[in-house]
């Protein structure tokens, strides 16, 4: 049937986009900022129990309700292989450029950190950027492991996606790849 719903829980003190997807008998928490009972409540409220939990990179502002939803769920935690020293209990499943997971194919979109990723749900048209494309802006890369030369080639790799998917950032409004591809690249190097 293919029915998707996508929630959003701005959580923490960063107000960090903690997104819930669903598709059918699939459903993913994806970006567990902070705010552990307010997640698990919607995800109860719902009747949506998680069987993943999807990081699109391992700063704190991304993880740090991990643990307790773990306590809630047990759910498989994956993360890309470049980012897993970010969480001192490891994850399940070790991701990598091309790799899939229930509908996403994963983006390795280095620069934000070493593993930064993208869900891409291609039949749905929808992108989960975490921190490494926002509504008109970019991820910082002045934090370790940040690069600006490999987040521009990340950015040049999502802005040259088909126009009309979502993009589902992870902090900040929703867009599309053709509003943030009509500001250019050079918009974002100015970051």
């Amino acid at each position: 049937m293919n029915t998707r719903t996508i929630g959003c829980l701005c959580v923490g003190s960063i107000e960090t986009n903690c997104w819930i997807y669903s598709l059918d008998d699939f459903t993913a928490v994806i970006d567990p900022g902070a705010e552990a009972p307010f997640i698990i409540e919607y995800l109860r409220k719902n009747n949506l129990p998680p069987q993943f939990i999807l990081l699109t990179h391992g700063h704190f502002d991304h993880v740090t309700a991990l643990p307790d939803l773990l306590k809630a769920y047990p759910a498989v935690t994956a993360i890309h292989s470049d980012d897993a020293a970010y969480l001192p209990a490891g994850a399940d499943k070790l991701l990598a450029d091309n790799d899939t997971i229930g509908p996403f194919k994963i983006i390795h979109v280095p620069g934000h950190t070493p593993g930064s990723v993208a869900f891409y749900d291609e039949e749905g048209g929808i992108l989960f950027t975490g921190d490494t494309l926002f509504c008109g802006n970019c991820g910082r890369t002045d934090l370790p492991g940040g690069d600006q030369a490999k987040l521009e080639k990340s950015l040049e790799q999502l802005l040259s996606m088909k126009g009309n998917i979502r993009v589902l950032p992870g902090h900040g409004p929703e867009s599309t790849i053709a509003e943030e591809a009509s500001r250019g690249l050079s918009y974002f190097i100015g970051y």
